[in-house]
């Protein structure tokens, strides 16, 4: 493990990340951001999911620094006495399990299908690059309104878990577009080259080629794009969070406590949606730096 780190810092892409006070920045909200979701058990002030502890005299307090405020609270509570900075741990939680989920299945499904179609050509990439056209016509809205709306009528009691399903499918059915076409370009330049013409002479198959030699020849796209997705991901899911079909106020994730305090906004209590705001543009921000970063790096031109 020692030994592959010291490669990895030892590389281009280290050299690059060391000489970027950007990058640098933007890992390290990053990982600050994405170590206290994780560790919201243990970093987290308060549990704001567990209802023993929730006191309703304590409901919409303002921040610390505010002279109503509270040291016990540093960025005050919402409307049910929760403390707004463990929510925004545990909602980030939330927020980044469904964004990783959904880009992991998204980099599945995409990278499979843009194999397929890259390499075999023919009826397969024709038929690969239509069901691509018809899936881009489809928000991931309306996406997520459709399955919420069959899920709940075909299992009415599973309200919560359901919730989740809709945010990762509606998000991967849309999602897994792009990386489709962007492995199906690269594919296309990779088969006609010479050691992928050497395999097929030497008799090995067209699986094996595929995943062997073209699969770790295409990733570096697939990386950038991932990276820059996952931003995009937790995007969606606040967005839909928002609207009502995602996460369930039992475990809000971000999207949900800034639509819960959007009822506040005008009322005085500002801070109830204005901090899941800025964690959500504070993770977005980072993530697509991250990825801004990445592309340069491991673009031989840009060097």
């Amino acid at each position: 493990m020692k030994k592959w780190l010291f490669r990895l810092g030892d590389s281009d892409i280290g050299y690059s990340f060391r000489n970027s006070p950007l990058a640098m920045t933007a890992a390290s909200i990053a990982f600050v951001c994405i170590f206290c979701s994780v560790f919201a058990n243990w970093v987290a002030p308060h549990n704001p999911f567990d209802l023993t502890t929730l006191e309703l005299s304590d409901a919409r307090l303002p921040p610390a620094w505010d002279k109503l405020g509270s040291l016990k609270y540093m960025l005050g509570t919402d409307d049910q006495g929760r403390d707004i900075l463990s929510a925004l741990m545990f909602g980030a939680r939330i927020s980044l399990a469904v964004g990783l989920a959904s880009v992991a299945l998204s980099v599945l499904i995409g990278v499979t299908l843009g194999l397929l179609a890259g390499f075999l050509g023919g009826w397969v990439d024709a038929l690969l690059m239509r069901l691509c056209d018809v899936m881009l016509s489809f928000p991931a809205i309306l996406v997520a309104l459709l399955i919420a709306g069959v899920g709940r009528a075909l299992f009415p009691n599973a309200q919560d878990s359901l919730a989740f399903f809709v945010l990762i499918i509606s998000i991967t059915l849309t999602g897994w577009v792009q990386y489709a076409r962007t492995v199906r370009g690269s594919t296309l330049v990779e088969r006609h080259k010479e050691y992928v013409q050497a395999a097929r002479v030497t008799g090995v198959s067209k699986l094996r080629i595929m995943r062997r030699h073209v699969l770790p020849n295409v990733l570096g796209p697939v990386l950038v794009l991932a990276t820059i997705q996952v931003a995009t991901a937790i995007i969606i899911e606040a967005t839909l969070s928002f609207l009502g079909v995602g996460a369930p106020p039992t475990a809000p994730s971000l999207g949900t406590l800034i639509r819960v305090g959007n009822n506040y906004l005008f009322s005085g209590e500002w801070w109830i949606t204005v901090f899941p705001g800025l964690m959500l543009i504070l993770i977005s921000l980072s993530v697509n730096l991250l990825g801004d970063w990445l592309r340069d790096a491991l673009n031989p031109r840009l060097r």
